[in-house]
């Protein structure tokens, strides 16, 4: 994808050091990628499949862990 399709996500921070996703939306498919490492490798999805993903990593955050 062209650099100037990506935008960083709201929940990234701000800064330098910070934990930074970038996110390009197209008709066909949603991306996201690590912003410090973008040549790497790409997460896609169809649009109908991004927002259960991120739904659930919601969940998986608010889970707390037993040690």
């Amino acid at each position: 994808m062209a650099r100037g399709n990506w935008r960083r996500s709201s929940f990234s921070g701000s800064g330098d050091g910070n934990n930074c996703v970038e996110i390009a939306a197209r008709p066909t498919h949603i991306s996201i990628r690590d912003s410090k490492a973008p040549a790497r490798a790409t997460l896609t999805f169809p649009p109908g499949a991004f927002t259960p993903f991120i739904e659930a990593l919601k969940e998986t955050r608010s889970t707390p862990t037993r040690p």
